[in-house]
């Protein structure tokens, strides 16, 4: 048997691809250029091989969850839910895109890439002990395919064929074009074991224990509340150059909490370890307290070099009020990020005004030569302010006083058809008002979102705040069903496929698709399709310049703000690398520093005591949280003396008065 399979390989390679094609085969693939590691390479150099396993972290998430099947359109998932599969590659965190081996030892390729073909690690194995083979690799692609959510078949659109050339070998063939991440994104797809879902419905959602093969696996859950998982001791690549020094704590558990103020008081109470702050509010005025001033929780502000996507208000453009640019364009001037910045966020946040800002892919200026090549073409289609002004979102000088800029929004909005009548905006041509909803999930953002609807009203539109839960809101966000919605779209250091599913023509009314504005414009779509192509760095990045500037000015989103560093706070049990990836935090590459953490067991100890003395309570086990003095009880006691003091003076006045 092992003689005819290694005549059949011996065959594929004498039938295969010609010398001529210059195969290109090795441990990893950057997306231009060389791999920064070499094919000995022993670990990342943000990973620490020494690092101590072991401990217990929590980590807090919000909302809930009924589901661990990640991959599907129904359900809400566990979060890190992933951590549990293993993927064909794995990108580097200190490059743009590079991937190196994970699930397959090797990896090998023509120079025009037009195939792909990865062999795999004869020891990989799911966590019950199997193989990892080709055949779960045909069989994922396929499910996904099939019964995964509309990002796959966008994402693994330009995959043709899936083949399994034999048990340790899987070649993906791709359709003729310039796409050169391919091999790339086929390598990120996460390996589903074919025996364990055959007998099994992939497409409903449910808390089924799942079967992986990474380096953790679901250990117990609270029906959305909490999830645990649990770091495998066995696990097959442990040892692997890409995984050394990371996935270090024993076990990691989410819980969930529906309101982020409660969550805060929970992580300071204890309760959990690790907080990425998202909210500027919480990070200027909500940690104080006891163990915040001792510095057993400490703040950080870590500098990185991710591109901060683009955030803001995103139009639903399938509803009629919002197909003019006009219209969108003189909304925005009704928001005063100069006000908010000062006044609800400390002056942390900077104005977007890229869709790949703090990276080398925003546009800026006007477009150079190169871009020119791909813009001129398109003349007809893209505004006119693309080629003869550098965009530039309306600015306030912040003292909240908007009138020529709300007089700039009523005038493009009488130019696209609206008037004020009796103090409401109406239609010209059907007599209908202007009125929308916001739909939002986040109780913290509806302070932010006040002052643009009162802005809006001044021009005679009528907005509502549309408060709902998360399950709702992604059931309506995944059907369309809103008119505005605060919505992120991230970007990576080097764009590709991802850029179809967030403006193609062809995802617009697909549903549960990340073109969430409705965009159909074939400019767009042809701009997208020269960034997908783009064979060099310095060809990226024009194409993305040029999508960028066309994307601002149709004015499909109002931009909001962004942040150039993570904003952590974490309980004072870790230490980390002294090397940090530059594009990503890196907490898998931390560890519970044991010297630490017994101090802070200390430390924790000395702040329960004064509660422990006033009002002794039973101990709920090592992982409750930390009680903390009530200070409304030590405010009470002076009260009662007082009040005691009071009743045995009148008692003795009284006595006197009677002896007289």
């Amino acid at each position: 048997m092992k003689i005819r399979n290694l005549l059949a390989l011996t065959l594929l390679f004498v039938t295969g691809p010609s010398v001529a094609e210059d195969v290109y085969r090795a441990h990893g693939i950057a997306m231009h250029g060389t791999p920064k590691y070499a094919h000995d390479f022993r670990h990342f150099e943000y990973a620490n091989p020494d690092a101590r396993k072991g401990g217990h972290v929590r980590l807090a998430a919000s909302g809930s969850f009924d589901s661990y099947n990640p991959f599907i359109p129904k359900g809400i998932p566990a979060a890190g839910i992933t951590q549990i599969y293993d993927t064909l590659l794995v990108n580097s965190a200190d490059e743009p895109f590079t991937m190196y081996g994970l699930l397959a030892r090797e990896i090998e390729l023509p120079k025009d890439r037009s195939w792909v073909r990865f062999h795999l690690h004869e020891k990989a194995r799911f966590h019950d002990g199997k193989p990892v083979t080709a055949e779960d690799v045909v069989f994922t692609f396929n499910k996904l395919i099939k019964e995964g959510k509309p990002f796959f078949r966008a994402y693994y659109g330009n995959v043709r064929e899936v083949r399994a050339l034999n048990p340790q070998t899987v070649q993906f063939d791709f359709h003729p074009g310039d796409n050169r991440e391919l091999a790339l994104i086929v390598g990120q797809m996460q390996v589903l074991p074919k025996h364990h879902w055959e007998a099994r419905d992939f497409s409903v959602a449910n808390l089924d224990p799942p079967l992986g093969s990474g380096p953790y696996r679901v250990k117990r859950n609270d029906p959305g509340r909490s999830v645990t998982y649990q770091r495998v001791e066995d696990y097959w690549g442990r040892d692997l150059p890409v995984n050394r020094g990371q996935y270090n704590f024993d076990l990691l558990t989410y819980d969930y909490y529906r309101d982020e103020t409660v969550a805060l008081e929970a992580f300071k109470a204890g309760e959990f370890d690790f907080r990425p702050e998202n909210n500027s509010k919480l990070w200027a005025t909500g940690y104080t307290g006891p163990a915040v001033e001792k510095g057993l929780i400490r703040k950080e502000l870590i500098d990185h070099d991710n591109p901060t996507g683009m955030q803001g208000y995103a139009f639903n453009t399938r509803r009629d009020r919002f197909s003019d640019p006009r219209v969108r364009y003189a909304l925005a001037h009704a928001f005063d990020f100069e006000w908010t910045n000062r006044n609800l966020f400390y002056g942390q946040y900077t104005r977007t005004e890229s869709y790949f800002s703090n990276s080398d892919l925003a546009s800026s200026g006007l477009p150079g030569e190169a871009e020119l090549v791909l813009l001129e073409p398109l003349r007809e289609k893209i505004p006119e302010e693309v080629f003869s002004k550098a965009y530039q979102a309306p600015r306030t000088d912040g003292s909240g006083n908007l009138r020529e800029n709300l007089a700039t929004a009523a005038k493009l909005l009488r130019e696209a058809g609206w008037e004020v009548r009796d103090g409401i905006l109406t239609r010209v041509s059907d007599g209908k008002p202007f009125r929308f909803e916001i739909l939002m999930y986040d109780n913290a953002f509806q302070r932010v979102a006040h002052p643009f609807v009162q802005n809006l009203k001044k021009l005679g539109i009528e907005v509502e705040q549309r408060m709902v839960d998360i399950t709702q809101y992604i059931t309506r966000l995944r059907e369309f069903d809103f008119d505005v919605v605060v919505y992120s779209f991230p970007q990576s250091n080097s764009p590709g496929n991802e850029q179809r599913i967030f403006w193609g023509s062809e995802f617009a009314d697909r549903p549960d698709s990340r073109n969430v504005i409705g965009i159909r414009n074939p400019a767009v779509d042809q701009l997208v399709e020269a960034v997908v192509a783009a064979r060099t760095r310095e060809a990226l990045v024009t194409a993305t310049r040029a999508l960028d500037r066309v994307l601002l000015w149709n004015h499909y989103v109002i931009p909001q703000w962004h942040i150039r560093s993570h904003r952590i706070a974490y309980w004072n049990r870790f230490d980390r690398p002294k090397i940090a990836p530059r594009q990503e935090l890196g907490f898998m590459t931390w560890w519970v520093d044991a010297a630490r953490d017994a101090n802070l067991a200390e430390a924790r100890q000395q702040l329960r005591e004064p509660a422990s003395a006033a009002a002794p309570t039973e101990s709920a086990g090592e992982d409750a949280a930390p009680e903390e003095p009530a200070p409304a009880e030590g405010r009470q006691m002076p009260l009662v003396f007082l009040i005691l003091l009071g009743l045995l003076l009148g008692a003795a006045f009284l006595m006197r008065r009677r002896g007289r």
